[in-house]
């Protein structure tokens, strides 16, 4: 399974130690492959980075280029859990949402 995680849900009012939870927990235990969606990567790439969020993303990749499911700030594909940041306090249902979507495919 693919997680596309959008661009805009790795920066601020995201929690960095929350993006990390996700990502360590999708990778481990659903076996994802997680890519950032982006038509600039390089600022992205540099924030992530210099805070040690690589660990667990495979990519970056163009929008629209990948299929599976997607972490979006918007409804623009099918199997898209939407939010508006990752938090301490959404960190469990996202997690959910995302198996779910996970087994539709």
């Amino acid at each position: 399974m693919s997680l596309i995680i959008r661009d805009q849900l790795v920066t601020p009012p995201t929690w960095f130690s929350s993006f990390r939870d996700l990502t360590l927990y999708c990778h481990c235990f659903m076996h994802a492959e997680i890519v950032i969606e982006s038509e600039d990567p390089d600022p992205y790439w540099k924030w992530i980075r210099a805070r040690g969020g690589m660990d667990f993303v495979e990519d970056f990749v163009r929008p629209g280029t990948e299929e599976g499911v997607r972490l979006d700030v918007e409804p623009n594909y099918p199997r898209s859990v939407i939010t508006d940041r990752i938090a301490p306090e959404n960190v469990h249902r996202l997690i959910a949402q995302l198996q779910f979507c996970g087994r539709l495919a």
